[in-house]
């Protein structure tokens, strides 16, 4: 196809600029794809003037096939935000392209309107649908990224409200585990219970493992590596919650828990840990009158 035609379409973007939006307006709030119960129309009219106004102005230089240039960062920035918005609002990623390529219509119907040659009207048919189907990649794929980063950023507050420290006593920190612990999850477990030690000074650390569904060799290393990096920053540590299942497969894998103090409960430990620190808890006698 031939190149020599000159292109219409920064012209139609720029004459025909109400009537394309008033379309496209009307193609997205009756399209199956419309979730008003995520977005106002009064938003999504004003997302859809700040796109035709961005893309009016990029096409201006008839740079329409290389969306990367610096004509185009505008409406790069704005696709982004936009995609950011939604992957937070709930959209999923083909109602979010659905934005950008539902344009189509409206601009091609102008374009037809506007040509009387069909080599040319080919030609910016072509050249339309390449650009939006570009625009439209952009757009899932920042989309995409935007839903990557919210679902690292849950996983890591889950993880942070799965593993809290906690100071049950002065001097004495509780660290509850709940779920697997793998090498990923220990790290983020030993860096959160080391920076308490640092800042209490604590003397003992209790890792109850009560919600540890299983035990294996990993979930063991895992535990010991957690121990011995506690022992380096001056904390004597305590297992507790080890129950019968565990203990008999911690034999059968034959972990090493050597110089580990265990405990079945959490109670238990911390009673260990108030006895080496000479702590003791009485009942309070009250005399009765």
């Amino acid at each position: 196809m031939s190149t020599d035609l000159a292109t219409k379409i920064p012209e139609v973007l720029g004459s025909q600029e109400a009537g394309i939006l008033a379309d496209w307006m009307k193609e997205q709030v009756t399209a199956t794809t419309v979730r008003p119960d995520l977005l106002k129309e009064g938003e999504l009219l004003e997302q859809s003037e700040q796109f035709l106004s961005l893309i009016r102005v990029a096409a201006r230089g008839n740079n329409l096939m290389d969306i990367q240039g610096p004509s185009w960062a505008p409406l790069r920035e704005m696709l982004g935000e936009l995609s950011r918005s939604r992957a937070i609002q709930g959209f999923t990623s083909s109602e979010t392209a659905t934005f950008v390529l539902s344009f189509k219509q409206p601009l091609f119907t102008r374009l037809r309107r506007s040509h009387d040659n069909l080599d040319g009207l080919a030609e910016d048919l072509w050249k339309a649908t390449a650009l939006l189907d570009k625009l439209g990649l952009y757009t899932t794929e920042a989309f995409i990224k935007s839903r990557e980063d919210i679902i690292g950023r849950q996983a890591k507050e889950v993880f942070e409200l799965s593993s809290p420290v906690v100071e049950l006593w002065q001097g004495i920190l509780g660290l509850p585990i709940i779920g697997t612990l793998d090498s990923k999850r220990t790290q983020l477990v030993m860096e959160t219970l080391l920076e308490r030690i640092a800042q209490t000074q604590a003397q003992f650390a209790i890792i109850d493992i009560t919600g540890v569904p299983t035990v294996d060799t990993q979930t063991a290393q895992n535990l010991l590596k957690t121990v011995n990096a506690t022992r380096l920053m001056g904390a004597e540590c305590i297992i507790s919650g080890v129950r019968p299942q565990i203990a008999q497969t911690m034999v059968h894998l034959g972990v090493n828990l050597a110089g580990v103090i265990t405990k079945s409960t959490l109670a238990g430990a911390l009673a260990v840990a108030f006895k080496q620190r000479s702590l003791a808890v009485m009942p309070i006698v009250v005399a009765r009158s």
